[in-house]
């Protein structure tokens, strides 16, 4: 294993990583449209890589209820991997894959409970995002790589993020965030979060000719 950390990751290898999000951004939302039914555009991802520390402040507001799609990954990388979206925007993903069956409006939407029917589905779109982000690496690298079945959380950032915490210190100082604003009729932020180990960031870079 090579000498690599985070501060070399930061100044030689951001450009390739932002590739690898702005290609797993466009997969996502191709899948996500396919998925509701419905064209969708999204901004330029914003990809960065920081402080886990820092990741509460930006994610959501302290109050704000999120709700987060966590799942590790195994294969040829291994790590963590997780995407979360404010708990209203994923109210109204949900609503517009079954179709308005929530019965409920816009303003009322913020405030509905997930039930089991609910959480299955955010489940799956959790599933399909994570899934397009990981076949995007996986083509770009030839690397075989392997999504654990997804847990769902709904919670403020802060806890939510408390769940890959327990691993994060096995892994790396920095993590990649890419943040992604979908849109159709409204506007939707999502922040996808990926926390492979150091070995792991080698393998990725060396496939793609970077080391």
């Amino acid at each position: 294993m090579n000498n690599l950390n985070m501060e070399q990751l930061t100044c030689q290898y951001l450009d390739v990583l932002k590739e690898l999000g702005n290609i797993g951004a466009g997969n996502a939302t191709t899948a996500l449209a396919q998925m509701i039914g419905c064209k969708i555009d999204m901004s330029v991802p914003q990809v960065k890589l920081l402080e886990f520390a820092e990741l509460g402040n930006i994610v959501g507001k302290e109050d704000e209820l999120m709700v987060g799609i966590y799942l590790q990954v195994e294969g040829d990388i291994e790590g963590n991997m997780m995407f979360i979206l404010q708990k209203s925007s994923a109210a109204r993903l949900v609503n517009k894959l079954m179709c308005g069956m929530l019965g409920v409006t816009d303003e009322e939407i913020i405030n509905h409970e997930f039930g089991e029917m609910e959480c299955s589905a955010i489940k799956e779109v959790g599933n399909i995002i994570t899934g397009a982000y990981l076949n995007a690496l996986s083509s770009l690298t030839n690397l075989k790589i392997y999504p654990s079945i997804p847990q769902l959380g709904i919670d403020m950032a802060s806890a939510l993020l408390s769940v890959p915490a327990v691993q994060f210190g096995l892994y790396a100082d920095k993590i990649l965030l890419v943040q992604t604003k979908f849109s159709d009729d409204i506007e939707l932020d999502g922040y996808f979060i990926l926390i492979p180990d150091m070995e792991s960031y080698e393998k990725i870079l060396t496939t793609l000719g970077v080391m």
